[in-house]
């Protein structure tokens, strides 16, 4: 197990330096090589997760008890950044499962704890499966409704993306409580991926083409009394204090570790590109040096607010305090970083000119970094509810379903 030997400050830079300097090898040996071949066949990124799961990685915020590193919010941010500057599938499959696996960790009871984030170590992969076509970028609002079959449950649903669908050994799935007519009445499963039940459609997209984020349908998937999370209708609070802050500041985490890799691209090709007939690099030119500053600029903003609300996180958690308290602020990250990601792109591509148009980084990185807008929440909606907050408007969230 990965074990961060410096005194557990979560104010202290070197503290900070020290968890990316352990994660690092695995990024530069396995998960770096890897993301090419996992961009040109859509191939999900099985090896890279294996191997930061032997490590701990992927139980990062679990107590030891369960496996975990204990190293909270903070180190879930710096790994998904980390990650997200060599290869955005990864970092995306990475911070939703996460997310899912932390849901269980928050909520579950030791025997879901025991069956479900144990095996963790061993390569199990979680992830949330929320979004449903027929409400589309609401991803709170959900259609479907699990039906009651004894003492379990039986659902049938019909989900829009599902970040690792059809390669998750488990889902956190969003539904309505049986038998209620309020929309807002949701609670939360944890259904086993491998269950026949369960199909999903290939992921063929622009860009994270390992990420399998395509449709999922569970049909007549039946699920124990003991997989039903904490109990019926505490899905709006799993929600709000749950669901929200852990995938959100992944997520955000890992636009930014992308911003940073395409500047870092970037870099590189303009100090090593030379044009011979005036003998100066492109870096020479003052016009690019300042694309590339602006670039810079944003991200060390970006990064000391991401820590920040990281910690911040970490000591709410701690203080029993609840996390929906900087819901707005999370969001308000993510709907940053991603366009940071997409900008830091197109910088890129723009310094590296025709080069930069071939088939190979920049354009990749290009490809990849643009799924961030639309990414629930979209940064539309999220501007929305951003807006609404601030000016004491009702966020009226399942309003429609009435």
């Amino acid at each position: 197990m990965s074990n961060v030997e410096t005194k557990k400050n979560i104010y202290s830079r070197a503290y900070v330096e020290e968890i990316r300097e352990r994660v690092r090898p695995i990024i530069q040996n396995i998960i770096e090589p890897n993301a090419v071949i996992i961009d040109k066949e859509g191939r999900f990124p099985r090896e890279n997760l294996l191997a930061l799961a032997k490590e701990g990685w992927n139980s990062v915020t679990f107590s030891e008890k369960w496996g975990g590193l204990d190293l909270g919010y903070l180190g879930l941010a710096i790994v998904a950044e980390e990650i997200g500057k060599v290869d955005a599938s990864t970092a995306l499959v990475y911070a939703m499962h996460v997310g899912a696996a932390q849901v269980i960790a928050l909520y579950g009871n030791e025997d879901q704890k025991n069956r479900w984030l144990l095996p963790v170590r061993e390569g199990s992969v979680g992830t949330f499966s929320i979004s449903e076509k027929a409400t589309r970028g609401h991803v709170w609002f959900n259609l479907s409704q699990a039906e009651r079959d004894g003492k379990d449950y039986i659902i049938n649903a019909e989900k829009s993306f599902t970040t690792s669908g059809g390669q998750a050994d488990f889902y956190i799935l969003q539904t309505r409580t049986p038998e209620t007519d309020d929309y807002s009445d949701i609670s939360y499963f944890i259904v086993d991926g491998h269950d026949k039940g369960i199909t999903s459609e290939p992921w063929k997209a622009l860009g994270v083409r390992g990420n399998h984020s395509g449709p999922i349908t569970y049909r007549n998937v039946k699920v124990s009394h003991r997989d039903l999370v904490g109990y019926e209708g505490l899905g709006k609070e799993i929600m709000d204090d749950g669901v929200n802050p852990i995938y959100l500041l992944g997520l955000a985490s890992a636009w930014l570790g992308v911003a940073q890799g395409a500047l870092k691209a970037a870099v590189d090709h303009v100090t090593k590109t030379v044009n011979e007939g005036f003998n100066k690099s492109l870096a020479d030119h003052q016009v690019i040096r300042q694309k590339l500053a602006e670039v810079k600029i944003q991200i060390t903003g970006l990064k000391a607010w991401q820590l920040d609300l990281a910690r911040h996180y970490d000591e709410l958690l701690a203080e029993g305090k609840p996390l929906s308290l900087l819901a707005a602020e999370v969001i308000e990250l993510k709907v940053q970083t991603s366009e940071l990601a997409d900008f830091s792109a197109r910088i890129a591509m723009d310094v590296a000119g025709g080069y930069g148009y071939k088939e190979g980084i920049f354009e990749r990185l290009y490809r990849d970094a643009r799924a961030g807008i639309p990414m629930a929440p979209s940064n539309n909606i999220a501007r929305d509810q951003v807006g609404k907050i601030l000016v004491g408007l009702p966020l009226e969230l399942w309003e429609e379903g009435k």
